[in-house]
């Protein structure tokens, strides 16, 4: 701090929350354990995009089989509970919570790639994006965690990621970045190998790069997942690009 600069430190800096391919907690870079209420409680207020929270939302949220008066009381205490990471993470009003300044979250920072990814006019695929991008959009949002509030979220990430790794591929087969391309769309398929577009970019890559046979696979593998979840045949259409680079 320069001399004569009287500011206070930033309440969170150094503290950074992971919620992408499981819940982690850090700060000065070190891993801190927390208990499974602690990570609940961290994840939901992150998650909670619009600032303060109320200590009722996040209580009826958190223990949703409890009456008010107990849910609040379990809030207050595991409050009490968390590390000094876990504390120096949020802003403890007496109605509200909040993520305190200063404090990283993946999820967060993965967003804001997708999106810029996705913007009008941009063209990641000579934007100095690569196989790091990728690898940013190909967790999911915590894994494993079955709580309403967790599956809605996981699913907008789901839909927003799988966006962004399509129009990634595409851009990288542009530019004529064939590994990339097949790395994105690979993502996007392992993210959900029914959907349709995904397949079809991972094709389209396949094919940029001379690997007829590499996109065949690729159709018959969609063929027999469809017919043994869904009882159906692969489109007529993905067949067709392949068809048509001959």
């Amino acid at each position: 701090m320069a001399c004569g600069d009287l500011r206070s430190p930033v309440r969170g800096a150094g503290v950074r929350l992971g919620l992408l391919g499981g819940f982690a907690l850090s700060a000065g870079g070190a891993s801190v354990a927390v208990s499974a209420g602690a990570e609940r409680l961290l994840a939901f207020v992150a998650l909670c995009c619009n600032g303060n929270v109320p200590r009722g939302l996040v209580a009826g949220s958190l223990w949703p089989d409890a009456p008010e008066r107990c849910a609040l009381a379990s809030l207050r205490s595991a409050l009490t509970r968390l590390p000094a990471a876990g504390r120096a993470a949020l802003e403890i009003g007496p109605a509200e919570l909040r993520l305190a300044d200063g404090v990283g979250v993946d999820l967060r920072d993965a967003r804001s790639l997708a999106r810029r990814i996705l913007a009008p006019g941009a063209a990641p695929g000579h934007g100095g994006l690569g196989l790091a991008a990728v690898e940013d959009l190909s967790a999911d949002l915590l894994p494993g965690w079955y709580e309403d509030w967790a599956l809605l979220e996981a699913d907008n990430w789901r839909s927003l990621r799988l966006h962004a790794l399509e129009a990634l591929a595409c851009a990288f087969v542009g530019a004529g970045r064939f590994p990339e391309a097949v790395a994105a769309a690979g993502a996007a398929v392992r993210a959900d190998p029914l959907r349709e577009s995904s397949q079809a970019c991972l094709i389209r890559a396949h094919l940029a790069e001379g690997n007829t046979g590499d996109a065949l696979q690729d159709v018959e593998r969609y063929e027999r997942r469809l017919r043994t979840e869904l009882g159906l045949p692969a489109p007529s259409r993905l067949w067709r690009l392949v068809a048509e680079s001959g």
